[in-house]
C-alpha cells in the first residue's frame, strides 16, 4: 500500500501546488474564512464524501465511509493565517495586505484535501470511516474546541479511535523529515494581563501618591522567582512578560501600570497549578503596597499530549512507508502551542511535525514559522498527503 499511496500522491503534486498557492494568495484570519472554505469545498467536490460546514465558524467536516465495516479515524488540518505582512517573492506571496500564511496552514489544508482524494480512490478496500477536519481559528481563536462543540467527533456516528494532525516547520528540520514523540509534544499556552491601580502625583513627592509602577515591576520580578521556586526544573514553566506600559512623562506618577505576557507549561499538572499561583503572587504584592489590581488569566490551550501507542504507530508508519532515515523522535516538546490539544484530550492522538525548509535555505538559519520571511518547500505536499492517508489506512486495518 505504501508505494502505491506515495506514487498516487506524487501524481497529485501539481494539483496540490495549485491549491496551496491559491490558499496562500488569499489568507484569512480567525474563525471566519469564507474564501478558504470555498476553496476546500471545491477541492472536495465530486468525491464520495458526506460534507458539512460549521455554524459558529467556517469549518468543513467531511466523512468518507469505507466499503468495509470498521471504526473511525480523524485527520485534522488547520486553515487560518496570521496578521503578518509577508516579505518574499512577489509572485508567490500573499495578496491580502497584512495577512500571511506564516505558519504553513495552507500546506496543512492542501495535504488534507490531497489525503481525501487518495483515500476516496481506495474506498472499496477501506475498512471503516475517515473524518477530515478542516479547522479555522487555530491561531488563538480555539477553533478546534468550537468544532468539538459542534460535534466533529460524532460526524461519522461514532467517536474516532484515533486522530492525527500534521504541522510543517519552515526551519529547524530538513524538508521531508517527520518528527514526533510520545507524551507532551507542544506546550500549554496561557495569557496574563495585569493592571495595577494606585494614585498618581508629582514625581518629586512620591510619598503623597500611591505609585503603581514599582509594585508592577516587583510583580514581574516575583513571577520569575515564582517559576524557579514553585515548579520542578525538569517540568519547566516559561513565563515571559512582553508588554509593560505606565505613565506619560518623566515627572508624573501614573495612576495605573499595565503588563501582560505569555505563560507556557509542559505537563497538565504544572498547567493546572499555574493560574492560582500566578494570581496569588500578583494580588499579594498589590495588597502589600496598598494598591488595587485587576488580574486576567486566560488558559488558552492545554498541553498537546501524544498518546504513547499512537505516537509509536506514527513512527512505525513513517519508517515503513518512507524509510527510517525520514523519521526522528523529538527529545523534548516544542514550546509553541496547538489547539489540536483539545482533540488529544478527547481521543488517543498523535501530532506530527514535518520539515518544510526550502532547499536553498539552511534549516539552522532559515526564518521561523510566524516570521514575515517564513517560506515552505512545496515539495513536501505529496508526502504530507500520503502520510495522512497511510495513517488512516493502516490504523483502520490495525483495528480489524
Amino acid at each position: 500500500m505504501s508505494e502505491s499511496l506515495r506514487s498516487a500522491a506524487a501524481e497529485l503534486q501539481d494539483d496540490l501546488v495549485r491549491l496551496r498557492r491559491s490558499l496562500h494568495h488569499e489568507p484569512e484570519l480567525g474563525l471566519d474564512l469564507p474564501r478558504t472554505q470555498e476553496k476546500v469545498l471545491a477541492a472536495l467536490d465530486g468525491l464520495p464524501l458526506e460534507v458539512a460546514t460549521g455554524t459558529a465558524l467556517t469549518s468543513v467536516t467531511a466523512v468518507l465511509r469505507g466499503a468495509l465495516p470498521g471504526p473511525t479515524v480523524l485527520l485534522r488540518g488547520d486553515m487560518d493565517a496570521l496578521p503578518v505582512t509577508e516579505r518574499g517573492d512577489g509572485e508567490l506571496i500573499s495578496r491580502t495586505a497584512g495577512v500571511m500564511h506564516a505558519c504553513g496552514h495552507d500546506l496543512h489544508t492542501t495535504m488534507l484535501a490531497g489525503a481525501a482524494r487518495l483515500l476516496a480512490g481506495r474506498r472499496e478496500t477501506l475498512a471503516g470511516n475517515v473524518v477530515f477536519m478542516f479547522q479555522p481559528g487555530e491561531e488563538g481563536a480555539g477553533g478546534a474546541r468550537v468544532m468539538l462543540d459542534e460535534g466533529v467527533l460524532e460526524a461519522s456516528g461514532e467517536r474516532p479511535v484515533a486522530a492525527y494532525a500534521l504541522h510543517v516547520l519552515s526551519a529547524g528540520l530538513p524538508a521531508g523529515m517527520f518528527v514526533t514523540r510520545a507524551g507532551p509534544i507542544m506546550a500549554a499556552a496561557d495569557r496574563l494581563r495585569v493592571t495595577v491601580r494606585g494614585a498618581g502625583g508629582h514625581g518629586s513627592m512620591p510619598h503623597l501618591a500611591n505609585d503603581p509602577l514599582p509594585a508592577a515591576c516587583e510583580m514581574v520580578t516575583a513571577l520569575q522567582l515564582m517559576v524557579t521556586r514553585n515548579f520542578d526544573a525538569f517540568d519547566p514553566v516559561v513565563l515571559t512578560i512582553a508588554n509593560f506600559h505606565a505613565g506619560t512623562t518623566d515627572n508624573v506618577i501614573p495612576d495605573e501600570a499595565f503588563f501582560s505576557g505569555t505563560v507556557r507549561s509542559f505537563s497538565p499538572e504544572a498547567h493546572a497549578r499555574l493560574k492560582d499561583r500566578t494570581v496569588e503572587v500578583v494580588r499579594g504584592i498589590a495588597s502589600a503596597h496598598g494598591l488595587g489590581v485587576d488580574v486576567e488569566y486566560f488558559q488558552d490551550y492545554p498541553v498537546t499530549v501524544n498518546d504513547q501507542a499512537e505516537a509509536g504507530f506514527v513512527g512505525d508508519t513513517v519508517r515503513e512507508a518512507f524509510g527510517a532515515e525520514r523519521y526522528f523522535t523529538a527529545p523534548q516538546p516544542l514550546p509553541a502551542s496547538e489547539d489540536f490539544s483539545f482533540v488529544c484530550d478527547e481521543v488517543p492522538s498523535a501530532f506530527v511535525v514535518l520539515g518544510a525548509c526550502p532547499a536553498d535555505r539552511d534549516p539552522a538559519k532559515a526564518a521561523l514559522n510566524h516570521s514575515p520571511e517564513a517560506a515552505f518547500d512545496e515539495a513536501v505536499l505529496a508526502d504530507g498527503a500520503a502520510l495522512y492517508a497511510e495513517l488512516a489506512t493502516r490504523r483502520l486495518t490495525k483495528e480489524r
